[in-house]
């Protein structure tokens, strides 16, 4: 008997110890904060900003926890399953869904101070918002812009648009065309992911593609709105030969080669690639940045921000909030915006003087921040399959001019709704 006693006690003070959770016997708090930042510009702020918590704040320690943007669905949700999650959790908002849904977010709406709550536009919480609940913080965005060939336009003498005065999406097809011309092209479109950056750019001719009804329930529709973007892509390519039918199948950094070697004008990139560019750009070369196109609703466009979330499991929510509070000051969502070559969605942060220099044309993106809404697609479930299984091959297809716009449609609304449908029983 006293043998069974004392291997009961010893189990019970190892228990004690692994549940104090952190480390705990000295009552220390240690949270785990998933970076996903791979710019070495990024991975300094972030890296930076822990240090600077960790050093005012002795009982509230954060270790800094490298994630990867390749794998970061996969392993946060084997991490959440097996619970082994961290604290904090960066990520993209149209990443959160099934997460959110899942119950493996914590609720942040009482947890995060008025102060953030209040800076960060409405517009932007959207976007991290399912259901009744946020599930996480929007804090970096990026707008879809064109990247220019300077030289280029200057010698055409076509107009220059500015985000007060921005090409419409008929000019727009109208100048690559009178760019384009023995061996080069207007525009280079890198489509090897096509439907984000259409269903985003669609945004601007009030294109909505998910309609939700009285019911809640999700469907897919085509309508006119919906066509502009998409035919003028497929026309470049197919009908006025102004934009190459080779970079369809390129993500962004690819095209970059054949922009700094005069085969392309312009190239429609978000607005971060502005770091490739003067990394990689030979010297003298000289670029801008142009607004995209605008519609019948001006320059709106889609944006899908990155977030900082808390886990539900986590036993220290009340402090992970505070560390949230803490990176997201303005000051220092400048610091992240400026590593990431992003912008910031705080109001406070979003006037700072560093980003409205005429330098690498920030001053540009910055103008465009108050036209940045929640993707089209963000809440709705089922949209990751609609999206590999169905509108990937469909856009694809249609943009190399194997299918007609007809075909389109029946594909991305006959086969589409079938898909939601199985989410939305």
């Amino acid at each position: 008997m006293r043998t069974r006693w004392i291997l009961a006690l010893v189990m019970g003070l190892l228990l004690t110890a692994c549940s104090s959770d952190d480390g705990g016997s000295d009552g220390r708090i240690t949270l785990r904060f998933q970076s996903l930042a791979w710019q070495e510009e990024s991975v300094d702020a972030n890296k930076e900003l822990v240090e600077e918590w960790n050093a005012v704040h002795p009982d509230v320690k954060v270790e800094y926890v490298q994630g990867s943007w390749d794998s970061v669905h996969d392993q946060l949700l084997t991490s959440f399953e097996g619970g082994e999650a961290p604290d904090i959790i960066h990520d993209a908002s149209d990443d959160l869904a099934d997460f959110a849904y899942g119950g493996y977010l914590a609720e942040l709406g009482e947890l995060l101070p008025e102060r953030l709550k209040s800076d960060i536009p409405q517009r932007s919480w959207e976007t991290a918002t399912f259901g009744d609940g946020i599930y996480g913080v929007p804090f970096l965005q990026e707008p879809r812009v064109l990247i220019a060939n300077a030289e280029w336009l200057k010698e055409s003498g076509v107009r220059i648009p500015t985000p007060e005065n921005p090409w419409t999406w008929e000019e727009f097809r109208s100048i690559a065309k009178e760019l384009s011309g023995e061996g080069k092209y207007g525009v280079a479109w890198p489509l090897k992911e096509p439907v984000s950056a259409t269903l985003n750019l669609s945004l601007s001719t009030s294109g909505q593609m998910f309609h939700r009804g009285e019911d809640g329930k999700v469907t897919v529709r085509f309508d006119s709105a919906d066509e502009v973007v998409p035919r003028t892509v497929h026309d470049e390519v197919n009908t006025d030969g102004s934009a190459s039918s080779t970079t369809l199948g390129m993500g962004g950094s690819d095209t970059l080669p054949g922009f700094f070697g005069g085969k392309y004008a312009m190239v429609p990139l978000g607005f971060s690639y502005r770091q490739q560019i003067v990394q990689q750009a030979p010297k003298g070369f000289d670029w801008q940045v142009l607004p995209a196109p605008a519609g019948a609703d001006g320059l709106t466009q889609g944006v899908s921000p990155q977030t900082l979330s808390i886990a539900e499991d986590s036993p220290h929510k009340k402090e992970a909030a505070e560390f949230i509070d803490f990176l997201l000051q303005p000051k220092n969502m400048v610091r992240l915006a400026l590593g990431d070559w992003m912008l910031p969605t705080g109001t406070e942060a979003l006037k700072d003087p560093a980003l409205h220099t005429t330098k690498d044309d920030w001053a540009t993106g910055t103008a465009l921040a108050a036209q940045l809404r929640s993707a089209p697609a963000q809440s709705v479930r089922g949209y990751p399959e609609w999206k590999d299984k169905v509108a990937t091959p469909a856009f694809q297809e249609y943009y190399s001019g194997a299918i007609d716009l007809d075909e389109l449609r029946k594909r991305l609304v006959e086969d589409g709704n079938l898909v939601l449908a199985r989410y939305q029983r």
